[in-house]
Formats: C-alpha cells, sequence, structure tokens
C-alpha cells in the first residue's frame, strides 16, 4: 500500500491509496498537525496508518514492528474471546507491554528468546505502574500469555519459523495464604454496618460465598419466592467497562441455593425498596432486573461495591480483607463446621475440586485432628489396633 503527505488549509492529511477493483480510491484522513513545522510527525503517522491498514488487510511488511503485530493479534483474538478476557488483554497490553516494545522499536522478525527475557526481567524488576517495584510472578505469567500468543499467530501466518516465547524462564509463583474473617469477626462486621447499604450485600455474598461477579449479577428471575430457591445465572464483570452476561463463569458455577430466612427477609425488604424508589423517582427512575442498585435503580458499580467495602472497614477499625475474601470467609467457616472440601467446591461453584483443595486445604482441620488422634492412639498401643 501506498500514500502520501497533502496540505489542505495549512493543515496535514494523510492520503492512503486504496482500490476497489482496478480503480484508486484515496482514503484522507485528517492529522491536525500544522503544516508549518510538524513534517515528520507527519511522515511518522502516514507510515504507522499504512502499517495499520496493511495488517488488516492480512499484508505484514518485513519491517513491521512487533508492538504493532500485537495490536493486529488484539484485532485477530477479540471475535474469537470472551469480552471480559479481551478487556484483560487489551488493558494489560496497552498498560505494560506495548509502551517497552513502542521505545524498543524492534521488527517482529528479529524478537527473540532474549529480547523476550530481558523485557520479562525488567518487569519483574520495576513493572510496578506506581513505580514500586516489579509485578509478580503471576502478573508476568499473564504478560507472557499475551507475547506468546502473539507470536504464535506470527507462526500460524508463516512470518517466523518458531515461537522464542516457549524458551522464556519466569520466577516460581508464591502462594500467599488467603486472608478471611471467623464467624465472630462477621458478626461484629454485620453489626457495624447493619444500617449501612452495603450491609445486605454483605450478608449475602457471606452466606453464599458468592464472587462479586454474581452478586452483582443478581435478577429477580434469579429469585423463587415460592419454591424458596436462589440461582446463580447472571455476571456483572468490570476490567475496562462493565459486561452485563446472562451466563455464569462456567457451568459449575450456575448453582442453587435454598433461601434462608434472612435472606428471604434481605431479598423482600430489596423488592419493597425497589417499588418505593420507582414511585418516588417517577420517569427518572431506571427500569432493569437487578436486585442490589441505587435508589434511582442504577445497579451498583463493582468498583463501587469494593472501595466501599474497603471504607467501612477502615472507618470501623477492622481489619482489611477485599470484598471477595467475604467468599473465603463462607469457605472457611463450612470447612469449620466439619463440610468436606466436596461440599466446599460445590457451595462455592468451582470446576473442579482441585481448584478447592489448593485453596482451601489448609483449612481442613477437622478430619486431620481425627486423623491424629487415630495414629496417636495406634502407636500409643503400640500397633495392637492394626
Amino acid at each position: 500500500m501506498t500514500g502520501s503527505l497533502q496540505i489542505k488549509k495549512d493543515k496535514y492529511y494523510l492520503v492512503l491509496n486504496t482500490y476497489l477493483g482496478n480503480k484508486r480510491k484515496p482514503i484522507w484522513i485528517a492529522t491536525g498537525l500544522d503544516a508549518k513545522g510538524n513534517k515528520r510527525r507527519a511522515q511518522m503517522m502516514l507510515r504507522q496508518e499504512l502499517e495499520k491498514y496493511e495488517l488488516k488487510s492480512g499484508i505484514v511488511p518485513c519491517d513491521t514492528l512487533f508492538s504493532d503485530y500485537i495490536r493486529y493479534w488484539l484485532t485477530v483474538v477479540e471475535p474469537t474471546i470472551d469480552a471480559v478476557t479481551y478487556q484483560g488483554y487489551e488493558l494489560l497490553a496497552k498498560r505494560q507491554v506495548l509502551p517497552y516494545f513502542d521505545e524498543l522499536q524492534i521488527r517482529l522478525q528479529d524478537v527473540d528468546r532474549a529480547v523476550l527475557q530481558t523485557f520479562l526481567n525488567a518487569k519483574y524488576r520495576s513493572g510496578r505502574l506506581d513505580g514500586k517495584g516489579g509485578l509478580s510472578p503471576a502478573s508476568l505469567r499473564l504478560l507472557k500469555n499475551i507475547v506468546f500468543q502473539t507470536l504464535t499467530e506470527a507462526v500460524k501466518s508463516n512470518l517466523l519459523p518458531a515461537n522464542p516465547c516457549q524458551y522464556v524462564t519466569l520466577p516460581q509463583q508464591q502462594r500467599y495464604p488467603y486472608k478471611y474473617f471467623n464467624a465472630q469477626q462477621l458478626e461484629t462486621l454485620f453489626e457495624a454496618i447493619k444500617d449501612d447499604p452495603l450491609y445486605p450485600l454483605v450478608k449475602i455474598t457471606s452466606l453464599y460465598g458468592l464472587r462479586r461477579s454474581e452478586l452483582l449479577g443478581l435478577k429477580w428471575d434469579s429469585i423463587d419466592f415460592e419454591v424458596g430457591t436462589l440461582s446463580i445465572r447472571h455476571t456483572v464483570t468490570k476490567v475496562s467497562k462493565i459486561v452485563e452476561k446472562d451466563k455464569t463463569k462456567n457451568a459449575s458455577s450456575h448453582r442453587t441455593f435454598p433461601l434462608t430466612d434472612e435472606a428471604r427477609g434481605i431479598f423482600r425488604a430489596a423488592k419493597d425498596s425497589e417499588a418505593a424508589n420507582r414511585t418516588l423517582f417517577g420517569r427518572e427512575y431506571k427500569e432493569n432486573e437487578y436486585v442490589f442498585k441505587w435508589p434511582d435503580g442504577h445497579p451498583y458499580s463493582p468498583d463501587f461495591v469494593s472501595q466501599k467495602f474497603s471504607s467501612l472497614l477502615a472507618a470501623h477499625n477492622l481489619p482489611h480483607i477485599r470484598f471477595h475474601e467475604l467468599r473465603h470467609s463462607c469457605a472457611s467457616l463450612l470447612i469449620s463446621l466439619g463440610y468436606s472440601l466436596k461440599d466446599v467446591q460445590e457451595w462455592l461453584g468451582h470446576s473442579n475440586i482441585k481448584t478447592t483443595a489448593d485453596v482451601y486445604s489448609h483449612l481442613d482441620i477437622t478430619r486431620k485432628v481425627g486423623i491424629a488422634d487415630t495414629l496417636a492412639k495406634v502407636l500409643v498401643d503400640g500397633g495392637k489396633g492394626c
């Protein structure tokens, strides 16, 4: 593809030469740059725009920059994945990957293991955007995934003979203990915030061990007052923007709980408040089927819930935990009451019991106490019971 710079009314314009059949069809793009003193910047914009259109057309010049190919990969992968997953890829690419390789100005064909290892090592040492150190091994794995998939696309398109990303090494992941509240701490929390609008959300989350996305995705069709059940079938998630989905994280996340008397009361109160607020706000009321929302009908945003929860803990001098760790608190209570990891898996909606065991096996004390007592008795008896 070819192009040129043109000046109109003392401003630079990019002119890209595209063709419809044999007929030339130029595309004019305003740069916003004054003609005087901006020729070099305009030429750079022209090169970038030509590369972008070539990539869109499946034409990859030999001098294509790696950063531009990452942008191309994002357009390729977007239709094939979940919207929330794509938001995560796009956000990490824009914040962590693209700035590094834009500055490096390395071509796709010159990317090798040494280049990628240097990139990941640099992020490990000083990758945090707030300047307070490096990224965690878990975050590095997310960056590596973006780079790996980009280079895999290049291999599929016969632009590279092999994927050099498969040979990089990453620091070993460390397992950090999850924070949670015990029963007494939860009771203290409930008493402290009983008059706050967030109380119903905190209580329902703690009772059913819901993910934040599941809690905010609760709609009135999720609650059957007659049968006495609560079903998880919708989610509301945010990475860079809010995504509402009429499906859960996975098949096992779509689960049904019995309504306790307290949960029934919370949902009845929410239904009554909705009716009263609809009358109060009139035409300004935002109609939707969500259970938890502002008085004017706007659903709560994920960020608001997390930030508000954190401020409530601080205001009442309670230990800091994340809103998601109310889910861990629910799991720890179940385990302390003697329920098995299989019970916890089904209650939380984990796709397999390995996830449950990885997170909560260190809390499964009740069963281990019984094992320890049995072993102690056998050893004291000199093995007579064997």
